[in-house]
């Protein structure tokens, strides 16, 4: 038998607290390499939390986090800088560089990191953009002259430019119309297949999950309650996750409301 390859991404026993809240209570997930895992989960379930994890931005008490089985908690500066070399990202809310037009956004990774000069930042922000539908006009605009979906489009532009082994999705459809929001999901599926990148979607756009994920995993209270394939996730039997994808108030799941 051929032994099983070892997950791109790699988590065990992931602990991480602020204060007397615990936001992340014993995590195990393995993402392979190519695969496309979706988080999903109510707003405050430790989510964004797992993300900046394993980019290393965000420290847990405890546990492993393997990034290609390097260690990533307790790395930092050139050693987390190189980690984070192979991860892009697609922030909530495109979250664009107002002072910076289009192309310089789009390059802003590859810029900083000095290997290209400005012109070929351009020629390749040009190329990427046209990787998510944009025009070589675009490139020159401001993000303030772009709209909503847009704006997705660039950020998921400058995700990819540099053609990362790991993108990171966070809630990629917020604030925009259902017709947008599905334009944005199919990019981001053809991209990653494109680039054959390992993906983590952070979300609870449940559109958008049966669209990107190959697995899901839902996030309650700090821990992972469920984890399988999106072709199970009608019939998981699990009760959190039925209340959650149906958007049911009754249920195992309760909001923690100020009253």
């Amino acid at each position: 038998m051929t032994e099983a390859a070892a997950p791109k991404i790699r988590l065990r026993d992931v602990h991480k607290r602020f204060g007397d809240k615990v936001v992340l209570d014993g995590i195990d997930l393995d993402v392979q390499a190519g695969e496309s895992i979706v988080v999903i989960g109510g707003s405050g379930s430790g989510k964004s939390v797992l993300i900046k994890s394993i980019q290393g931005i965000v420290r847990p008490e405890s546990g492993s986090i393997q990034v290609d089985g390097e260690e990533v908690i307790g790395m930092g500066g050139k050693q987390i800088e190189r980690i984070n070399a192979k991860i892009g990202m697609l922030f909530q809310g495109a979250a664009l560089f107002d002072s910076l037009p289009v192309w310089e956004n789009v390059s802003f990774g590859a810029l900083q990191a000095g290997k290209l000069d400005r012109k070929a930042a351009y020629d390749l922000a040009v190329e990427t953009l046209a990787k998510v539908g944009l025009t070589e006009d675009v490139a020159k605009l401001w993000p303030s002259e772009l709209s909503g979906g847009m704006q997705k489009r660039v950020g998921l532009a400058r995700a990819i430019a540099t053609e990362p082994e790991i993108i990171f999705f966070d809630e990629p459809t917020t604030g925009l119309d259902p017709i947008m929001a599905d334009v944005i999901n199919d990019l981001i599926v053809t991209c990653v297949k494109r680039l054959g990148a390992t993906a983590i979607t952070i979300t609870h756009d449940m559109a958008s999950a049966r669209k990107i994920a190959d697995r899901v995993a839902m996030l309650y209270k700090g821990k992972l309650v469920w984890v399988g394939p999106i072709a199970d996730i009608d019939n998981s039997g699990n009760p959190y996750v039925d209340q959650f994808i149906h958007g049911r108030a009754e249920g195992p799941i309760t909001m923690d409301l100020r009253r």
